[in-house]
């Protein structure tokens, strides 16, 4: 392994493990009051849109850290959506 893909295996490491507290804590409590649905939402799309690009340069440091984000993220705002659906009153 040459060592910018160690640096970029250590980057991804790095910010993907941080997502890791957030999504077992929103799992753990279901409390999402603090959760921004706008801000998931679009970082979601931005971590799916670059794990595509990770793909199509076919630079498994990028696609690798990109999936399991997106796997924690996509995990957080799903919550966020059910949790706010069901504590909104009825219609």
């Amino acid at each position: 392994m040459n060592p910018q893909d160690v640096l970029g295996y250590l980057a991804a490491a790095l910010t993907t493990a941080s997502f890791v507290p957030q999504a077992l804590l929103t799992l753990r409590t279901r409390d999402v009051r603090g959760i921004s649905l706008a801000m998931y939402g679009a970082f979601t799309l931005g971590v799916a849109l670059w794990l595509a690009y990770g793909l199509a340069l076919r630079q498994w440091p990028i696609v690798v850290a990109n999936a399991v984000t997106l796997a924690l993220s996509a995990t957080i705002l799903v919550v966020k959506v059910v949790e706010d659906r069901r504590q909104r009153p009825p219609d």
